[in-house]
């Protein structure tokens, strides 16, 4: 899928945000990224989507839970790394129905709630949280390939998050060019920025062993292990070369409750103080 005209355009421009300078467009080069999609129960997944207009994503009768992690090696704010746990959605006032939102994904709203989203940098905290609202964070991360595997874990305060190990594929074999779009909830509102990315991807469908999920001990992920994963993933991928571009256009919408909320959402207090640091945190600790 091109992107939009207007990102063209822009190109070789520059802009401040939030005293962060860059070039446009915002976007990734020469960057390699794992993913594991894995069936959970659709009316656990609903419980974790804020406000009523998001949807669990049904394929037959189960919903996704999407790990993806990229090792950002060229883009307007250095290297990093982004480890992602979503969960497929669309975005309407009714759910919509199976699978007919993988073919039709305008129309549905079609994408990802992040739930979670560590970073490697203070630069991609500020940036990604302060502006698109993503629910970023720094934590110890790293990602590892070998002949066999593709790997990253997640640390934070000492202790396992969650660990993904992606069996290598053969080759890299399936072109991709599409756009994606993330949910994410930041100052009481739902906010959904875009991404336009290709590569060529390494695929497993429905294959046994070839994706492993381990949630750890933070209370950050708790709340995960009441999805009823299952163990076996529905497709884990590799891609060893990616090339992405962030739309400069993002939407937000305001998220309400049934009732007057009893508890402030994280806001734009947790990123004013924050710099412009590259420095990674240690890796976690295998």
């Amino acid at each position: 899928m091109g992107r939009p005209r207007r990102l063209e355009q822009q190109a070789g421009r520059y802009a401040v945000v939030d005293g962060i300078p860059f070039e446009l467009p915002v976007r990734s080069e020469q960057t390699p990224a794992l993913m594991a999609a894995f069936s959970i129960d659709p009316d656990a997944a609903a419980r974790l989507l804020p406000g009523n207009e998001l949807h669990p994503l049904r394929v037959w009768r189960k919903a996704l839970l999407v790990v993806t992690v990229v090792n950002y090696q060229i883009t307007n704010i250095g290297k990093y790394i982004e480890f992602s746990i979503a969960i497929a959605c669309t975005h309407g006032s009714q759910p919509a129905p199976r699978v007919l939102p993988l073919l039709m994904q305008r129309t549905y709203g079609t994408g990802q709630y992040v739930y979670d989203l560590p970073v490697s940098t203070e630069i991609s905290v500020k940036g990604g949280k302060g502006i698109w609202g993503m629910p970023k964070h720094q934590a110890n991360l790293d990602f590892l390939v070998d002949d066999e595997w593709v790997s990253s874990q997640y640390d934070l305060d000492g202790q396992v998050a969650m660990r993904i190990d992606v069996r290598r594929p053969g080759s890299a074999w399936l072109p991709v060019s599409t756009r994606g779009t993330n949910y994410c909830a930041f100052r009481g509102m739902l906010m959904a920025s875009y991404i336009y990315f290709q590569g060529r991807l390494g695929l497993h469908f429905m294959r046994p062993g070839s994706a492993r999920l381990t949630i750890g001990s933070h209370p950050r992920v708790q709340a995960l292990k009441t999805l009823e994963i299952e163990e076996q993933p529905l497709f884990a991928g590799f891609f060893p070369e990616t090339h992405g571009v962030l739309d400069d256009h993002f939407e937000c919408w305001f998220l309400s409750e049934g009732r007057p909320p009893t508890t402030e959402m994280e806001g734009i207090r947790s990123v004013v103080d924050l710099g412009q640091s590259e420095q990674w945190l240690a890796p976690p600790k295998r």
